[in-house]
């Protein structure tokens, strides 16, 4: 069975789905011998390539929230990471133009890392406040899971892995997903959100069930 899932490294529901998605699977009787596959989702892919701006100040322009509402939603989506067991750290943190760090990610595929790698980036994110859109800084989380410096340096600099990033991108515009994240098992039965583990659970139950009947019709 294989999973392939939409993201965007900036994306505070991608990781809690990642957690609730992980959670899902350690349930799952099949659940290591599913493959996961990450894939590039860009929540502004406008953004300049070589500045960052607030994220604070960019949410509250953009959904017309006072800072009240701004604390409130972070407050919320801060406590809903710690019920997943994860760190966040949102205030001060900055946007910017994620291609590069999805660069990364496809690079991390070739070498069997790639789930290392995004989970390297979200942690540098939203816990540790580091940077995933300058380039140095970019290098070091690669070399953080193994990956080469100069390899990952070369990769960024030549915009090695540019055409997969808009293959993705453009492949979850021919899906018709909007949000991220998105979970589509086995090419059959599409998960929007970062839903709770146990909606995770019954479709990969659902999608094992439908591959164990399309076995059956195959031998008959």
């Amino acid at each position: 069975m294989r999973v392939d899932v939409w993201s965007d490294i900036v994306c505070p529901w991608c990781y809690v789905g990642k957690r609730r998605f992980e959670s899902a699977l350690a349930a799952f009787a099949a659940g290591d011998a599913v493959e996961v596959v990450h894939h590039s989702f860009q929540l502004d892919p406008f953004a300049p390539r070589d500045r960052t701006s607030s994220r604070r100040e960019r949410l509250m322009k953009k959904y017309a929230l006072t800072p009240a509402q701004m604390d409130a939603m972070d407050a919320r989506m801060t406590q809903l990471a710690a019920e997943e067991g994860l760190d966040y750290h949102l205030e001060g943190t900055v946007s910017g133009n994620t291609r590069d760090a999805h660069q990364l990610v496809h690079l991390a595929q070739e070498h069997g890392v790639q789930d290392a790698m995004i989970e390297r980036l979200y942690r540098a994110y939203f816990t540790e406040q580091r940077s995933v859109f300058d380039p140095d800084s970019l290098v070091g989380l690669a070399q953080d899971v193994g990956l080469d410096r100069d390899d990952a340096r070369g990769a960024l600099r030549e915009g090695r892995y540019d055409p997969a990033v808009d293959e993705d991108i453009d492949l979850a515009r021919r899906i018709g997903i909007t949000g991220v994240p998105f979970f589509v098992i086995d090419g059959k039965y599409g998960v929007s959100g970062a839903q709770q583990p146990s909606v995770f659970l019954e479709a990969l139950g659902r999608s094992a069930e439908r591959g164990a009947e399309d076995a059956g019709g195959d031998l008959a």
